[in-house]
């Protein structure tokens, strides 16, 4: 059994953007239950005094040009360096007390700890309705799709490894971006704990930032282009195998017709049934293809991780 660093390097990751209401109290909760961590806060182009509050409060405060959370995650990913990582938000939504109890299983050997808000207080605090349906409209179809058991795949209370931050591909600009976490992870097969945590709605004069018919287009979209990309035999294949069925059906109707009368009547039904049917094998045969190109993609990851895990270990030797 490897033996565990004694002293592990924490980074606290804050992406903000116009959070001045609640920063400085969320700074000051990290660094009460995480005093040995690094916390940063991620400037997103606030307009108010997010990054001098959090700077007051011994923060390290960086800047994102870029806008969105999925752009500011890419650049804490890439700048920071850390044994265990907790991302957090800047809104006061998320308890700062469970974050050593997420370090602690980050150090067992997760690769990434859930804070699960829905089998707590998520669905009492929020008083948003279409973002309770869309958390379990999200949940069921990933965890359908993936025969997983997650129960919150959209929270923003993680915590990770320094080898899942080091490896994985930062592809959503927005608030998508919890869901491709989540999407990746199952996809290659990595380890995964929950926690359930006491979720808390956002305090008197702070302002959510979501947009709860645009994100969740966005998230549905993040959701679709991934099934196509990590499952593309199921996708193709059932759209080729559905495009086959109607063809087959149509020229079944033609062949009837023939059977009967000794003519084909209908030549037009029957060169677009004959379309179809080669379409549908067409995409089938896509899915194979893409299919075996994705099983090599996660070949190529386990190796990518592989290695960057053993330089890890090889740095604190």
């Amino acid at each position: 059994m490897l033996e565990k660093n004694p002293n592990p390097s924490v980074a606290v990751l804050l992406p903000c953007y116009n959070e001045e209401v609640t920063i400085g109290k969320v700074v000051r909760d990290f660094k009460t239950a995480l005093p040995q961590a690094d916390i940063y806060v991620y400037d997103n182009n606030s307009t108010d005094r997010t990054a001098e509050i959090a700077a007051s409060e011994g923060a390290i405060v960086r800047k994102e040009p870029r806008q969105g959370k999925g752009n500011v995650i890419r650049a804490m990913f890439e700048d920071i360096d850390a044994d265990v990582y907790i991302m957090s938000d800047g809104d006061d939504t998320y308890p700062a007390d469970a974050a050593p109890a997420m370090v602690d299983k980050i150090l067992e050997g997760y690769d990434m700890v859930i804070g699960d808000r829905l089998s707590s207080t998520y669905f009492q605090e929020n008083k948003r309705p279409f973002h309770n349906f869309g958390n379990r409209l999200v949940r069921g179809s990933i965890n359908g799709l993936f025969g997983a058991h997650v129960t919150d795949i959209m929270t923003g209370y993680r915590a990770f490894s320094f080898t899942f931050v080091k490896t994985y591909p930062v592809l959503s600009r927005g608030f998508e971006v919890e869901t491709e976490m989540t999407i990746h992870s199952l996809n290659n097969n990595l380890r995964l704990f929950e926690m359930p945590i006491q979720y808390r709605d956002r305090p008197e004069g702070s302002v959510s930032k979501l947009d709860t018919v645009g994100d969740g287009i966005k998230v549905m979209s993040t959701i679709f282009r991934m099934i196509r990309e990590y499952k593309p035999l199921p996708f193709f294949g059932g759209l080729g195998l559905v495009i086959d069925i109607i063809g087959l059906v149509l020229c079944g109707s033609v062949g009837i017709d023939f059977v009967h009368t000794g003519i084909v009547a209908r030549f037009p039904t029957l060169i677009g049934a004959v379309m179809l049917v080669i379409a549908g094998l067409l995409l089938i045969v896509t899915g194979i293809i893409l299919d075996v190109m994705a099983k090599n993609d996660r070949k190529e990851y386990i190796l990518n991780a592989n290695q960057i895990a053993f330089l890890k270990r090889s740095s604190h030797q």
